[in-house]
């Protein structure tokens, strides 16, 4: 079965479920290649404030339960090999972590691989005026940020994910890499590719896409989605990648969900720019020559990526400190409810002003009028209940703060019908931006090291 390649993800986003890899390879435990994406933009950030409380943190500690979960079957003798981007802006430090863990679970003789070198925060700072550390979306220098600076990390792609897998690691831990390059990787070490096969690169970064949100594309969130069929126990999704770089995506038999064409397209179109250039640190892919035909018993077939050098840059994603904000909710049940429900918002903010605070940004919203999606949704003003969000941001904390004190004071000087205030004040928290912007590929070293449990 050297052709293929079987490679399943089992972890979407930080946050989803942790019991999903153990139930995955439970389900089918003839996989090769366990992916687990962590890391989104506000991750980072969550990550970066986790780091400034305790200089040991940093990753993911969700991780860890995972592969307390996991040990077993490796005790057991499954040859399933993992790799994760819960690393995060301390892949060492998670590492460390998993070794205390495996040992502990008797599982000696395993070695976990390490990359870093993502973290180019300190490039940043040396030359902020670098045209190419601009924000991507606005056009700002880096000076206008520079002191708030908290993390940057460039988006690795497959290679050094590859060294860790020669050098027979169980388990690699990364930081910021690519999504699709989690699965990229284990294709080129599996099948021997160059860096310069650019049609098969691209069918293994369609492939990453691909499963790279975990059950999206299995019938989560899927236009049809009320009609997906046992959605309490939805499948991850698996591919079987070819030599070639064509695939078969699939669940594991008996799982709730769909696995169709629409289902793949869908998943296909999701949070992409152009799709003939398709970039990613290891090849511009494009999905305009794709051919997606469906095999039935929830397996499709995708094949016909063609791809191209990739660009001289990473992509960054950098973090800086953006103030404070907080958000307080109230129920209004009734006759008017949203205009009153509006009324209560505008008393709260002209209060704050009297008070002398002016706040940089505020949002008042009536969820269930068409607030939550302007000029899409239809205006109602006729609801007999609403929930009122009203929403503060700024970059002085005092001014949160007295926001935060002006939302009780409605349960007795605002309408009738007002509920929902039991969880007292809203909580003022702090923001973190997101930056992204470019850093040349030699700017950036990436490091591999290896563990032995």
């Amino acid at each position: 079965m050297d052709d293929v390649i079987r490679i399943a993800n089992a972890q979407a986003f930080w946050g989803d479920s942790s019991d999903a890899p153990a139930t995955l390879l439970a389900q089918q435990p003839q996989i090769d290649w366990l992916t687990l994406d962590y890391l989104a933009e506000v991750s980072m950030s969550i990550l970066a404030r986790q780091r400034q409380r305790d200089p040991t943190a940093g990753y993911a500690r969700d991780f860890l339960d995972v592969i307390q979960s996991l040990a077993p079957a490796w005790r057991n003798g499954s040859r399933m090999r993992l790799i994760a981007n819960a690393g995060g802006l301390n892949p060492r430090g998670c590492a460390q972590a998993c070794v205390a863990i495996l040992r502990g679970s008797g599982c000696a003789g395993m070695k976990i691989g390490i990359v870093s070198g993502d973290d180019v925060v300190e490039q940043l700072r040396s030359d902020p005026t670098c045209q190419h550390f601009c924000n991507l979306e606005t056009g700002a220098t880096l000076t206008g940020i520079l002191d708030r600076l908290v993390s940057a990390n460039a988006y690795l792609g497959a290679a050094p994910i590859v060294e860790a897998i020669d050098a027979a690691a169980d388990i690699i831990i990364t930081g910021r890499v690519a999504d699709p390059s989690l699965t990229v990787a284990p294709c080129m070490a599996h099948f021997g590719w160059r860096s310069d096969d650019y049609d098969r690169l691209a069918g293994a970064t369609v492939a990453g896409h691909l499963i790279e949100c975990g059950t999206q594309v299995t019938g989560g969130i899927s236009t049809d989605w009320l009609d997906v069929p046992d959605a309490a126990r939805i499948g991850f999704p698996v591919v079987q990648v070819s030599r070639d770089g064509s695939c078969v995506l699939s669940k594991p038999s008996g799982t709730g969900g769909r696995v169709n064409a629409r289902t793949v397209k869908e998943q296909l179109v999701y949070e992409i720019g152009d799709p003939a250039n398709y970039i990613s640190p290891d090849v511009i892919a494009s999905f305009l020559t794709l051919c997606i035909q469906e095999l039935g018993d929830d397996r499709v077939q995708i094949g016909g990526a063609t791809g191209q050098p990739p660009t001289p840059f990473y992509k960054v994603s950098a973090t800086y400190r953006a103030g404070f904000r907080a958000s307080g909710m109230l129920t209004i049940v009734g006759r008017d409810a949203v205009p009153r429900a509006r009324r209560c918002g505008q008393i709260v903010l002209e209060r704050l002003r009297r008070a002398g605070f002016e706040p940089q940004r505020a949002l008042v919203e009536c969820l269930g009028s068409g607030d939550s999606a302007p000029g899409v949704l239809p205006r109602r003003d006729d609801l007999h209940e609403t929930v009122l969000r009203i929403t503060v941001a700024d970059e002085r904390r005092d001014v949160v703060e007295r926001f935060s004190r002006e939302i009780a004071p409605l349960v007795t000087s605002g309408p009738q019908g007002t509920s929902g205030y039991f969880d007292g004040r809203p909580a003022v928290r702090e923001v973190f931006g997101y930056w992204p912007c470019l850093i040349e590929r030699d700017r950036v070293q990436a490091k591999v090291d290896v563990l032995e449990v």
